[in-house]
Protein backbone atom coordinates (compact mmCIF):
# COMPACT_ATOMS: atom_id res chain seq x y z
CA UNK A 1 0.00 0.00 0.00
CA UNK A 2 1.23 3.47 -0.80
CA UNK A 3 2.62 5.17 2.27
CA UNK A 4 2.02 8.86 3.01
CA UNK A 5 4.43 10.94 0.98
CA UNK A 6 4.73 8.26 -1.71
CA UNK A 7 4.62 9.09 -5.39
CA UNK A 8 1.10 7.70 -5.85
CA UNK A 9 -1.93 9.95 -6.17
CA UNK A 10 -4.15 6.85 -6.17
CA UNK A 11 -3.23 3.35 -5.04
CA UNK A 12 -5.70 0.48 -5.50
CA UNK A 13 -4.83 -2.93 -4.08
CA UNK A 14 -6.76 -6.19 -4.65
CA UNK A 15 -10.11 -4.41 -4.73
CA UNK A 16 -13.31 -6.36 -5.38
CA UNK A 17 -16.89 -5.08 -5.53
CA UNK A 18 -19.95 -7.29 -5.91
CA UNK A 19 -23.63 -6.56 -6.39
CA UNK A 20 -25.33 -9.75 -5.28
CA UNK A 21 -24.02 -12.52 -7.52
CA UNK A 22 -22.54 -10.05 -10.02
CA UNK A 23 -18.86 -9.09 -9.62
CA UNK A 24 -18.37 -5.59 -11.03
CA UNK A 25 -14.69 -5.28 -10.04
CA UNK A 26 -12.58 -8.37 -9.45
CA UNK A 27 -9.27 -8.23 -7.51
CA UNK A 28 -8.17 -5.00 -9.22
CA UNK A 29 -4.73 -3.50 -8.53
CA UNK A 30 -3.17 -0.38 -10.07
CA UNK A 31 -1.51 2.94 -9.19
CA UNK A 32 -1.87 6.47 -10.51
CA UNK A 33 1.43 8.33 -10.22
CA UNK A 34 1.43 11.87 -8.89
CA UNK A 35 1.59 14.45 -11.67
CA UNK A 36 0.66 12.14 -14.55
CA UNK A 37 -2.28 11.93 -16.92
CA UNK A 38 -3.72 8.46 -16.41
CA UNK A 39 -6.44 6.97 -18.61
CA UNK A 40 -8.99 4.34 -17.64
CA UNK A 41 -10.68 2.57 -20.52
CA UNK A 42 -12.83 -0.41 -21.20
CA UNK A 43 -16.14 -1.40 -22.80
CA UNK A 44 -19.45 -0.42 -21.27
CA UNK A 45 -20.08 -2.38 -18.10
CA UNK A 46 -16.40 -3.21 -17.60
CA UNK A 47 -16.24 -1.78 -14.07
CA UNK A 48 -14.76 1.68 -14.77
CA UNK A 49 -17.46 3.75 -13.07
CA UNK A 50 -17.64 1.41 -10.07
CA UNK A 51 -13.86 1.71 -9.66
CA UNK A 52 -13.99 5.51 -9.80
CA UNK A 53 -16.83 5.63 -7.28
CA UNK A 54 -14.84 3.45 -4.89
CA UNK A 55 -11.82 5.74 -5.23
CA UNK A 56 -14.08 8.68 -4.36
CA UNK A 57 -15.58 6.78 -1.39
CA UNK A 58 -19.06 6.92 -2.94
CA UNK A 59 -19.01 3.11 -2.86
CA UNK A 60 -17.14 0.87 -0.43
CA UNK A 61 -15.12 -2.08 -1.75
CA UNK A 62 -16.02 -5.52 -0.43
CA UNK A 63 -12.34 -6.43 -0.17
CA UNK A 64 -9.05 -4.69 -0.82
CA UNK A 65 -7.68 -1.25 0.02
CA UNK A 66 -7.63 2.16 -1.65
CA UNK A 67 -5.50 5.16 -0.76
CA UNK A 68 -5.85 8.61 -2.30
CA UNK A 69 -3.29 11.43 -2.07
CA UNK A 70 -1.18 9.55 0.45
CA UNK A 71 -3.70 7.85 2.70
CA UNK A 72 -7.25 6.61 3.23
CA UNK A 73 -9.78 9.04 1.80
CA UNK A 74 -11.25 11.54 4.24
CA UNK A 75 -13.32 14.72 4.11
CA UNK A 76 -10.08 16.69 3.92
CA UNK A 77 -8.85 14.53 1.05
CA UNK A 78 -12.11 15.06 -0.83
CA UNK A 79 -11.54 18.83 -0.77
CA UNK A 80 -8.36 18.23 -2.80
CA UNK A 81 -10.21 16.31 -5.53
CA UNK A 82 -12.12 17.61 -8.53
CA UNK A 83 -14.65 15.15 -9.95
CA UNK A 84 -16.56 15.38 -13.21
CA UNK A 85 -19.05 12.48 -13.40
CA UNK A 86 -20.50 11.14 -16.61
CA UNK A 87 -23.94 12.24 -15.42
CA UNK A 88 -23.79 16.03 -15.74
CA UNK A 89 -25.80 18.40 -13.58
CA UNK A 90 -26.00 22.20 -13.38
CA UNK A 91 -28.75 24.52 -12.14
CA UNK A 92 -30.29 25.45 -15.47
CA UNK A 93 -31.91 28.78 -14.55
CA UNK A 94 -28.94 30.27 -12.71
CA UNK A 95 -26.34 32.55 -14.35
CA UNK A 96 -23.06 30.79 -15.06
CA UNK A 97 -20.92 33.05 -12.87
CA UNK A 98 -23.29 32.61 -9.92
CA UNK A 99 -23.32 28.83 -10.08
CA UNK A 100 -19.52 28.63 -10.41
CA UNK A 101 -19.06 31.04 -7.51
CA UNK A 102 -21.44 28.97 -5.38
CA UNK A 103 -19.71 25.68 -6.24
CA UNK A 104 -16.32 27.23 -5.50
CA UNK A 105 -17.55 28.29 -2.07
CA UNK A 106 -18.73 24.73 -1.40
CA UNK A 107 -15.10 23.67 -1.95
CA UNK A 108 -13.83 26.17 0.64
CA UNK A 109 -13.07 29.17 -1.58
CA UNK A 110 -14.05 32.69 -0.57
CA UNK A 111 -16.78 34.28 -2.66
CA UNK A 112 -14.41 36.86 -4.15
CA UNK A 113 -11.72 34.28 -5.00
CA UNK A 114 -14.27 31.92 -6.56
CA UNK A 115 -15.78 34.71 -8.63
CA UNK A 116 -12.40 36.01 -9.80
CA UNK A 117 -11.08 32.58 -10.78
CA UNK A 118 -14.37 31.61 -12.45
CA UNK A 119 -14.30 34.78 -14.53
CA UNK A 120 -10.71 34.14 -15.58
CA UNK A 121 -11.36 30.51 -16.49
CA UNK A 122 -14.53 31.34 -18.45
CA UNK A 123 -12.46 33.73 -20.54
CA UNK A 124 -9.78 31.05 -20.95
CA UNK A 125 -12.31 28.67 -22.55
CA UNK A 126 -13.93 31.36 -24.72
CA UNK A 127 -17.01 31.83 -22.54
CA UNK A 128 -16.17 35.33 -21.35
CA UNK A 129 -19.23 36.77 -23.09
CA UNK A 130 -21.49 34.23 -21.38
CA UNK A 131 -20.67 35.02 -17.77
CA UNK A 132 -24.19 36.25 -17.02
CA UNK A 133 -25.96 33.76 -19.29
CA UNK A 134 -28.17 31.14 -17.71
CA UNK A 135 -27.06 27.56 -18.15
CA UNK A 136 -30.26 26.81 -20.09
CA UNK A 137 -29.21 29.41 -22.67
CA UNK A 138 -25.93 27.64 -23.44
CA UNK A 139 -25.26 24.93 -26.00
CA UNK A 140 -24.38 21.41 -24.85
CA UNK A 141 -20.70 22.06 -25.59
CA UNK A 142 -20.74 25.32 -23.63
CA UNK A 143 -22.39 23.58 -20.68
CA UNK A 144 -19.68 20.93 -20.81
CA UNK A 145 -16.99 23.60 -20.53
CA UNK A 146 -18.78 25.13 -17.54
CA UNK A 147 -18.89 21.69 -15.89
CA UNK A 148 -15.16 21.28 -16.37
CA UNK A 149 -14.47 24.71 -14.87
CA UNK A 150 -16.61 23.76 -11.87
CA UNK A 151 -14.49 20.62 -11.50
CA UNK A 152 -11.14 22.43 -11.37
CA UNK A 153 -12.11 25.82 -9.94
CA UNK A 154 -10.82 25.09 -6.42
CA UNK A 155 -7.26 24.14 -7.49
CA UNK A 156 -7.56 20.39 -6.80
CA UNK A 157 -4.48 18.18 -6.56
CA UNK A 158 -6.29 15.30 -8.26
CA UNK A 159 -8.85 15.59 -11.05
CA UNK A 160 -11.04 12.61 -11.95
CA UNK A 161 -13.02 13.21 -15.13
CA UNK A 162 -15.44 10.92 -16.95
CA UNK A 163 -15.80 11.54 -20.72
CA UNK A 164 -14.46 15.14 -20.59
CA UNK A 165 -14.79 15.69 -24.35
CA UNK A 166 -18.40 14.58 -24.68
CA UNK A 167 -20.41 17.02 -26.78
CA UNK A 168 -17.41 19.12 -27.82
CA UNK A 169 -16.49 19.99 -31.40
CA UNK A 170 -12.81 19.76 -32.45
CA UNK A 171 -12.10 23.42 -31.63
CA UNK A 172 -13.55 23.23 -28.12
CA UNK A 173 -11.97 19.82 -27.57
CA UNK A 174 -8.60 21.50 -28.12
CA UNK A 175 -9.54 24.31 -25.72
CA UNK A 176 -10.28 21.79 -22.95
CA UNK A 177 -7.16 19.77 -23.75
CA UNK A 178 -5.07 22.92 -23.43
CA UNK A 179 -6.71 23.64 -20.07
CA UNK A 180 -5.97 20.11 -18.82
CA UNK A 181 -2.39 20.30 -20.09
CA UNK A 182 -1.95 23.60 -18.24
CA UNK A 183 -3.25 22.12 -15.00
CA UNK A 184 -1.06 19.04 -15.42
CA UNK A 185 2.03 21.19 -16.03
CA UNK A 186 1.31 22.78 -12.63
CA UNK A 187 1.54 19.35 -11.01
CA UNK A 188 -2.14 18.36 -10.99
CA UNK A 189 -2.75 14.63 -11.42
CA UNK A 190 -5.45 13.82 -13.98
CA UNK A 191 -7.32 10.53 -14.04
CA UNK A 192 -9.46 10.37 -17.16
CA UNK A 193 -12.06 7.86 -18.32
CA UNK A 194 -13.03 8.09 -21.98
CA UNK A 195 -13.93 6.01 -25.01
CA UNK A 196 -12.07 8.41 -27.31
CA UNK A 197 -8.91 6.43 -27.99
CA UNK A 198 -7.28 9.22 -29.99
CA UNK A 199 -7.38 11.50 -26.95
CA UNK A 200 -5.85 8.82 -24.73
CA UNK A 201 -3.14 8.15 -27.28
CA UNK A 202 -2.29 11.83 -27.46
CA UNK A 203 -2.66 12.87 -23.83
CA UNK A 204 -2.12 9.98 -21.43
CA UNK A 205 1.19 8.95 -19.88
CA UNK A 206 -0.13 5.57 -18.76
CA UNK A 207 -3.36 3.62 -18.99
CA UNK A 208 -5.45 0.93 -17.38
CA UNK A 209 -7.91 -1.16 -19.33
CA UNK A 210 -10.50 -3.15 -17.45
CA UNK A 211 -12.87 -5.75 -18.85
CA UNK A 212 -15.42 -7.78 -16.90
CA UNK A 213 -13.95 -6.23 -13.76
CA UNK A 214 -10.42 -7.49 -14.48
CA UNK A 215 -7.26 -5.58 -15.31
CA UNK A 216 -6.32 -6.64 -18.85
CA UNK A 217 -3.88 -3.88 -19.90
CA UNK A 218 -1.72 -1.66 -17.74
CA UNK A 219 1.37 0.43 -18.45
CA UNK A 220 2.57 3.35 -20.50
CA UNK A 221 0.69 4.03 -23.72
CA UNK A 222 3.78 3.26 -25.80
CA UNK A 223 4.49 0.04 -23.89
CA UNK A 224 0.96 -1.18 -24.52
CA UNK A 225 1.17 -0.34 -28.22
CA UNK A 226 4.60 -1.98 -28.55
CA UNK A 227 3.33 -5.20 -26.95
CA UNK A 228 0.74 -5.54 -29.70
CA UNK A 229 3.06 -4.58 -32.55
CA UNK A 230 3.36 -6.97 -35.48
CA UNK A 231 6.71 -8.07 -36.87
CA UNK A 232 6.22 -5.59 -39.70
CA UNK A 233 7.30 -2.16 -40.89
CA UNK A 234 5.61 0.66 -42.78
CA UNK A 235 7.64 1.98 -45.70
CA UNK A 236 7.11 4.84 -48.14
CA UNK A 237 9.40 4.95 -51.16
CA UNK A 238 10.29 3.08 -54.33
CA UNK A 239 11.55 -0.44 -54.90
CA UNK A 240 10.52 -4.05 -55.47
CA UNK A 241 9.49 -4.79 -51.91
CA UNK A 242 8.65 -8.44 -52.62
CA UNK A 243 12.27 -9.03 -53.65
CA UNK A 244 13.69 -7.58 -50.44
CA UNK A 245 15.39 -10.36 -48.41
CA UNK A 246 13.55 -11.04 -45.17
CA UNK A 247 10.14 -9.83 -46.36
CA UNK A 248 7.45 -12.51 -46.10
CA UNK A 249 4.61 -10.54 -47.70
CA UNK A 250 3.71 -7.04 -48.85
CA UNK A 251 0.44 -5.24 -48.15
CA UNK A 252 -0.45 -2.00 -49.92
CA UNK A 253 -1.91 0.81 -47.83
CA UNK A 254 -5.25 2.35 -48.72
CA UNK A 255 -3.67 5.73 -49.42
CA UNK A 256 -1.46 4.19 -52.13
CA UNK A 257 1.71 5.81 -50.83
CA UNK A 258 2.83 3.31 -48.20
CA UNK A 259 3.35 -0.42 -48.01
CA UNK A 260 3.25 -2.73 -45.02
CA UNK A 261 6.12 -5.20 -45.09
CA UNK A 262 5.43 -8.34 -43.04
CA UNK A 263 8.79 -9.75 -41.98
CA UNK A 264 9.79 -13.39 -41.97
CA UNK A 265 10.26 -15.13 -38.63
CA UNK A 266 13.54 -14.12 -37.02
CA UNK A 267 13.99 -11.03 -39.21
CA UNK A 268 14.21 -7.72 -37.37
CA UNK A 269 13.26 -4.23 -38.61
CA UNK A 270 16.93 -3.23 -38.18
CA UNK A 271 17.96 -5.97 -40.62
CA UNK A 272 15.44 -4.76 -43.19
CA UNK A 273 16.60 -1.18 -42.80
CA UNK A 274 20.21 -2.27 -43.35
CA UNK A 275 19.22 -4.18 -46.51
CA UNK A 276 17.57 -1.06 -47.90
CA UNK A 277 20.48 1.18 -46.95
CA UNK A 278 23.07 -1.02 -48.65
CA UNK A 279 21.10 -1.57 -51.87
CA UNK A 280 20.77 0.85 -54.76
CA UNK A 281 17.41 -0.66 -55.66
CA UNK A 282 15.45 1.11 -52.94
CA UNK A 283 14.67 4.73 -52.16
CA UNK A 284 13.05 5.23 -48.75
CA UNK A 285 11.34 8.41 -47.57
CA UNK A 286 9.67 6.93 -44.51
CA UNK A 287 10.38 3.86 -42.37
CA UNK A 288 8.63 3.02 -39.11
CA UNK A 289 7.49 0.09 -37.03
CA UNK A 290 3.94 -1.13 -37.63
CA UNK A 291 2.54 -0.31 -34.19
CA UNK A 292 -1.25 -0.54 -33.81
CA UNK A 293 -3.35 2.34 -32.57
CA UNK A 294 -5.08 2.12 -29.20
CA UNK A 295 -8.38 1.87 -31.04
CA UNK A 296 -7.16 -1.26 -32.85
CA UNK A 297 -5.89 -2.73 -29.58
CA UNK A 298 -9.16 -1.92 -27.82
CA UNK A 299 -11.13 -3.73 -30.53
CA UNK A 300 -8.75 -6.69 -30.38
CA UNK A 301 -8.86 -7.03 -26.59
CA UNK A 302 -12.41 -5.97 -25.81
CA UNK A 303 -14.23 -6.48 -29.10
CA UNK A 304 -17.72 -7.88 -29.10
CA UNK A 305 -16.51 -11.36 -30.05
CA UNK A 306 -13.74 -11.70 -27.46
CA UNK A 307 -13.82 -14.39 -24.85
CA UNK A 308 -14.07 -13.67 -21.14
CA UNK A 309 -10.30 -13.65 -20.87
CA UNK A 310 -8.59 -13.64 -17.51
CA UNK A 311 -5.84 -11.08 -16.98
CA UNK A 312 -3.08 -13.69 -16.89
CA UNK A 313 -3.86 -14.60 -20.48
CA UNK A 314 -3.15 -11.13 -21.84
CA UNK A 315 0.11 -9.15 -21.87
CA UNK A 316 -0.05 -7.26 -18.60
CA UNK A 317 2.84 -5.38 -17.02
CA UNK A 318 2.73 -3.82 -13.58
Amino acid sequence: MAAPGSNYAVSVRSVTKRYGNFTAVDDLTFDVHSGEIFAVLGPNGAGKTTTIRMILDILKPDTGRIEVLGGPISDRTKERIGYLPEERGLYRNVPVIDILTYLGQLKGMSRSDAQTRATSMLEQVDLGENIKSKVSELSKGMQQKVQIIATVLHHPDLIIIDEPFSGLDPVNTQVIKDLLYSLNSDGVTIMMSTHQMQQIEEMADRLLMVDHGHRVLYGSVQEVRDRFAENAVIVEGEGNWNALPGVASVENAENGREVLLHLASGITPDAIMQEMATSQNYRVRRFELAVPSLNEIFIQVAGGNHNHTQPSELPVRS
